[in-house]
């Protein structure tokens, strides 16, 4: 039986200062104009809906209390009100009343829960208690608030997204308060949008394109709150558990309370564009904060619980867990979907966000019974419609229930995240044999995975690490994971990193394996960027920043993750390598094409691309015990050509170098050498003499071509 669920607090209106009308259904939201603010609030089954307005964001009381009308202030689904008068900087939140029976059609109505705005633009959360959210009662005095915001009260000064084509992107992914946050950053603002905007000359310098910053929605950082035994407290701090889809983190605000938290989100973004470096945010739509039947009510399970969320077949009350965060979001919903498309929608428009990498991106293409589909509305929407035509899009394609779609996700323009390229290149590098012929489909662009199906090497994120998993200096440094710190027993993380050690567990006073882990960083991001398709390297990889082989450090809000910047001193000439790798991935073209190579030979004789072994034009494909590789690029214009060595054996091998009539070679990379002869600057590349290069073991060599 179903029962609507009355109010156990005593019902109250509060007469306010504000005149009220009956409004509109549409925007969704908090829309202000020059008279007022009209407010709506999608709530499938609602009886009532209550808007609660507040002076300040920590004000115990509202000043006003408006019980919408059910006859005037709604239509259909949609319950909306005027309030004439009201400006932005004012704060509200809502309570719904409705039908309460969870294990009959999902409903969990609670008119003592506060409730945010599904589409709030900025929301604080000074009074908040998590734990008041979880369990029945007036939670008025610890909810969150959401605040009007007026999002045309800003000058951009001429500034748009950048639309800087795909094949010409370098990819640094970053987490917004760790890059700043340790006070070896030296920022006036440090965990914030105004301190990534002070480090951006040292982004601009080491090359980069574009920014990808962990997740930026609002989240609640003490989510899963823990306090170890030795006095650790854990915290949620990648923020994949968002709570509010339109608004910036107030956490990485300087004055989230004044409602600033839009201004200073595109204060960062100006800033960067005019550094000529892009905005991608990865974006979590696969799940929710509110986690599963436990969790806190805030804003989607008070609202419209069966519609937001898939709920279990048999028992209404659980969720169906795909995302391995305690629920899934119901995407393919038409409620949901134009959620998620109007939330892209606004962080192009308004924010000038450049791009989007989705998190279990897989979750995208599930229906509402969960199953794959074979067209699922919001992909397609999002690849489609014409407001995110020029905004690339970034998928991880699997989720945590088994659904993989590395080369064939839904859509032609996604990009994914290759795995494939990770595992392949992360195995070659630290010395397995037979894998040359895998390792030169991942070079150029992953054809194997992406070619047939009508697709390009842009589609094709190449990388070696990422935000969860080893840092690039403890993929050299680890054999296995240690994850102590976490408080799991070390159960937790990925037990397969295809790593190696280089001869010590973790730190070493052995200069012999500390030499050849630094060599290992540089095979592995000349790699990166000599392969076809987009780079991504990790915030701090460039500097060997350490989590201590910790390869699941979600929950650290401490040194462990933080970017310590006394690295950027103290590795200087491993960043200056990374920074001419990008330069030279930039200026040669023939590294960063946009199509699939097809064998087309210029004028002075070089296919596009041709593959060798230490012997010219002997791969050594179908050999399972070589461990190494080398290709030719033929460039188009005069001057491009290149050739490289890949040596991953335990000897120094001589490789044959190809002849070009006129033209001798010139040494760009050697990663056996030391800095700064490990990379040349630009016009400054070594002649070689001779017909053949001895590669040392365990390093890469980058040659090009000059008339003699």
């Amino acid at each position: 039986m179903t029962d609507t669920v009355e109010a156990t607090r005593p019902s109250a209106t509060v007469t306010g200062p504000y005149q009220v009308e009956a409004g509109r259904a549409h925007p969704l939201g908090a829309e202000p104009d020059a008279e007022g603010v009209n407010f709506s609030v999608y709530t499938e089954g609602a009886t009532a809906v209550t808007l609660l307005v507040f002076a300040e964001h920590d004000s115990p009381q509202p000043v006003q209390v408006v019980e919408l009308d059910p006859n005037a202030n709604r239509s259909f689904h949609f319950w909306h009100v005027y309030l004439r008068g009201l400006r932005p900087g004012a704060h509200y939140a809502y309570r719904v009343a409705g039908p309460h029976d969870p294990h009959d059609n999902g409903y969990r109505f609670d008119p003592d829960k506060v409730l945010i705005d599904p589409y709030a633009r900025g929301v604080t959360k000074a009074l908040w208690d998590r734990g008041a959210a979880c369990v029945p009662g007036d939670n008025l005095a610890t909810s969150m608030r959401a605040t009007v915001i007026d999002v045309d009260d800003y000058d951009w000064e001429g500034d748009r997204p950048l639309n800087r084509p795909m094949h010409e992107t370098v990819i640094y992914e970053m987490h917004v308060g760790g890059f700043t946050r340790s006070p070896s950053s030296g920022v006036y603002n440090p965990g914030t949008y105004r301190g990534v905007v002070e480090k951006i000359p040292y982004l601009k310098s080491l090359g980069v394109t574009a920014v990808e910053l962990l997740p930026v929605f609002m989240f609640d950082e003490r989510e899963g709150d823990r306090i170890l035994p030795e006095g650790t407290t854990l915290t949620n701090y990648w923020g994949y558990s968002p709570l509010a889809l339109f608004a910036p983190h107030d956490g990485y605000c300087v004055s989230a309370t004044e409602g600033t938290h839009v201004r200073e989100f595109r204060d960062m973004v100006k800033a960067l564009h005019a550094a000529g470096i892009e905005v991608i945010l990865d974006v979590v739509f696969n799940h929710t904060g509110e986690g599963n039947h436990l969790g806190p009510a805030v804003s989607f399970k008070g609202m419209a619980n069966p519609v937001y969320y898939h709920l279990s077949p048999s028992d209404g009350q659980y969720y169906m867990d795909y995302s391995g965060c305690g629920n899934t979001f119901n995407c393919n919903h038409p409620i949901v979907e134009k959620l998620i498309v109007e939330c892209l929608e606004y962080w192009v428009r308004e924010m000038h966000v450049d791009g989007f990498r989705f998190d279990e991106g897989s979750i995208l293409s599930r229906a509402p019974d969960g199953a794959p589909m074979a067209y699922p509305p919001v992909p397609w929407h999002i690849e489609l419609t014409e407001e995110l035509a020029d905004t690339k899009i970034i998928s991880e394609p699997w989720d945590a229930a088994g659904l993989y779609e590395v080369g064939y996700a839904p859509g032609y323009r996604w990009a994914q995240w290759n795995d494939r390229f990770r595992d392949d290149v992360r195995r070659f590098v630290r010395g397995d044999r037979g894998l040359a012929g895998v390792l030169a489909s991942r070079l150029a662009g992953s054809s194997d995975i992406y070619q047939a199906g009508g697709r390009l090497p842009i589609n094709s994120i190449n990388f070696v690490t990422a935000h969860d998993g080893f840092t690039l200096n403890d993929l050299v440094s680890y054999n296995g994971k240690h994850n102590e710190a976490n408080g799991e027993g070390n159960r937790d993380g990925n037990d397969n990193n295809l790593s190696w050690n280089c001869g010590a567990e973790g730190p070493t006073a052995d200069a012999a394996v500390e030499q050849l882990r630094e060599r290992q960083i540089r095979n592995f991001a000349t790699i990166l960027m000599l392969s076809q398709g987009v780079p991504m390297i990790v915030a701090g990889d460039e500097v060997r920043r350490t989590q201590q082989g910790n390869n699941n450090a979600y929950c650290h809000d401490s040194e462990l993750n933080w970017f310590d910047w006394r690295l950027v001193g103290a590795n200087a000439g491993l960043l200056r390598f990374f920074s001419r790798l990008i330069g030279n991935r930039r200026r040669h073209a023939e590294l960063h094409r946009a199509r699939f190579f097809t064998g087309e030979v210029n004028e002075r004789g070089l296919a596009d691309i041709s593959w060798h072994g230490c012997n010219l034009h002997e791969p050594g494909f179908d050999d399972p015990t070589t461990g190494v590789l080398a290709f030719t690029l033929g460039g188009a214009d005069e001057g491009t050509d290149l050739h490289a060595m890949l040596n991953m054996e335990d000897t120094a091998l001589d490789f044959e170098l190809p002849s070009i009539e006129g033209r001798r070679w010139y040494r760009s990379v050697d990663t056996a050498l030391e800095a700064p002869d490990d990379i040349t600057d630009p016009g400054a590349e070594v002649p070689v003499e001779g017909a053949t290069y001895r590669v040392d073991a365990h390093s890469v060599v980058v040659l090009f071509s000059r008339t003699t």
